[in-house]
């Protein structure tokens, strides 16, 4: 199997990122983005998707972290789709439920070269801690336009806004782990009826 690990930096005037990511890890992580409540996220997203993952953002935590969080997505989705390279031999698809105390989210994802992100996700409040819970979108809206990928989140129940997203970020991790996973039996081939993913 291929190496699936990459290195790069992402510099913007709003945020400079620095990120390590491989595929096939056992969930060990080093985040650091400036926002406790991201970290958090990052690092339960990396351990139930399998993903070692160092990363480091220097951002304008000062405004808010509308940029940070934005820019944090769209660098890991670029990472994804540099250590996928043309995708061969994945499994492409992977979905999971994640229940969290009184919430269940489902996370589904197609790596299919193409950018949707369905976030049917309704929390209660505007803020976890210091955190605008609407930046969790722009997150997965970065992420999913840079791999690109097909990406919904659907919430079943749920009251508790932390809960919520933590099981967003759980579930996509777990989704994404099968997602990326190699089909020994068809390691060699595109998992695409026209030959490629675009």
């Amino acid at each position: 199997m291929p190496n699936r690990m990459i290195s790069l930096e992402r510099n913007t005037n709003e945020t400079q990122i620095d990120l390590t990511l491989d595929l096939d890890g056992t969930g060990r992580y080093e985040v650091d983005t400036g926002c406790g409540f991201l970290n958090h996220m990052l690092e339960l997203f990396a351990r139930h998707g399998r993903f070692d993952l160092v990363l480091t953002c220097h951002g304008d935590v000062q405004v808010d972290y509308h940029h940070t969080t934005e820019d944090v997505g769209i660098a890991l989705g670029q990472a994804f789709a540099r250590a996928l390279g043309d995708m061969r031999g994945i499994q492409r698809y992977g979905s999971f439920y994640l229940p969290m105390d009184e919430a269940l989210i489902l996370c589904a994802v197609d790596l299919s070269g193409r950018c949707t992100l369905n976030w049917d996700i309704h929390c209660s409040t505007e803020k976890v801690g210091d955190f605008d819970v609407e930046c969790a979108k722009e997150f997965w809206l970065g992420f999913a336009r840079s791999v690109p990928a097909t990406v919904h989140f659907v919430q079943f129940a749920g009251e508790n806004t932390h809960h919520i997203l933590e099981a967003c970020f759980k579930g996509a991790g777990h989704a994404l782990g099968v997602a990326v996973k190699i089909d020994e039996a068809h390691k060699d081939e595109i998992p695409s009826t026209k030959g490629l993913l675009v």
